[in-house]
């Protein structure tokens, strides 16, 4: 099988999961003549059905139509058909042998099996592997029936029939509107659900502000004090102390200036200052010399 077949028969048959809900392993009903052809084309049945759907599949064959199988056993090739039929599942169609001597013809037999009601509904989701154009025009009626048949050695699975493709729109159609009404109503409530809280907030905030608004009220301060640390410190008194012994303590007061000392500070020499030596000229520093030789002479004949 080409991988571009094979991509759109695996999407095929997801299609049909999706929207019939079928599932593995396929219940695969297959007629006399589809055994027939694939013994004589030399074609495993079961894998060539696996390969086909893409899955595991379990092939299911009728009584009417094995009867007709053992009905043709002297043919040739029909032997080896009816080995491959023995492989499959027995598939009740209650078409017993002594209501119905003659077996059904395969268009009838599938059709009271696919669809017993005639609902146009595939309840029990087989897959339909028939050689037969009538049963396959016949079942494309009936909704969700994938259709298989081979054809030059090479197995087909057939697209999807038109009753199929808008049923399958229809279900698409109303789960998108049922998604959207289930959001709509979500974000309705969403907002319902927002609004009450904001109205709870609200309300909370509001209590919350007649509380400290009660409680501001409530408090009483008293008349305000001087700031104690912008407050000078007390002056401790000053008081004589006596001692042991009696003697009063000296005062930490200072004393007062005598005259006496201010009349030995005025009969102090003055103090002299240095007088710096000129460099350029050495007679000016003899004359500052004998200046100072003459000024020391002074003050020793004054003492």
């Amino acid at each position: 099988m080409r991988g571009k077949r094979s991509k759109q028969y695996r999407k095929l048959m997801e299609q049909f999961s999706m929207a019939f809900g079928f599932r593995e392993p396929y219940q695969v009903l297959v007629d006399a003549e589809m055994v027939q052809d694939s013994c004589r084309f030399k074609m495993e049945l079961e894998p060539a059905l696996q390969r086909t759907v893409h899955g595991k599949v379990k092939p299911m064959i009728t009584q009417c139509e094995i009867r007709k199988l053992y009905a043709k056993k002297n043919d040739a090739g029909v032997s080896e058909a009816i080995e491959v039929a023995k492989t499959c599942e027995r598939r009740r169609c209650g078409h017993h042998p002594d209501e119905y001597p003659e077996p059904l013809s395969t268009l009838e037999c599938m059709q009271s099996v696919v669809d017993p009601k005639d609902k146009g509904e595939n309840k029990h989701r087989y897959v339909v592997a028939s050689q037969s154009q009538e049963v396959r025009r016949l079942l494309r009626t009936v909704r969700g029936v994938p259709l298989i048949y081979i054809k030059r050695s090479v197995m087909i699975l057939e697209p999807m029939s038109d009753e199929s493709a808008a049923t399958r729109a229809r279900e698409e159609k109303s789960k998108f509107r049922a998604e959207i009404k289930a959001s709509l109503g979500k974000r309705k409530r969403e907002e319902r659900e927002d609004s009450d809280r904001e109205g709870e907030k609200d309300e909370g905030q509001a209590k919350a502000e007649e509380k400290s608004k009660e409680k501001k009220k409530k408090k009483q301060r008293g008349p305000k004090g001087p700031n104690p640390l912008s407050m000078k410190k007390a002056k401790k008194p000053q008081a004589t102390r006596t001692e042991t012994d009696g003697a009063p303590r000296p005062s930490k007061r200072p004393e007062q200036a005598r005259p006496e000392d201010e009349e030995a500070k005025t009969d102090a020499p003055a103090k002299r200052k240095r007088r710096r030596k000129n460099k350029a000229s050495g007679a000016t520093g003899d004359r500052a010399d004998t200046g100072e030789s003459g000024a020391a002479a002074a003050d020793a004949s004054a003492d």
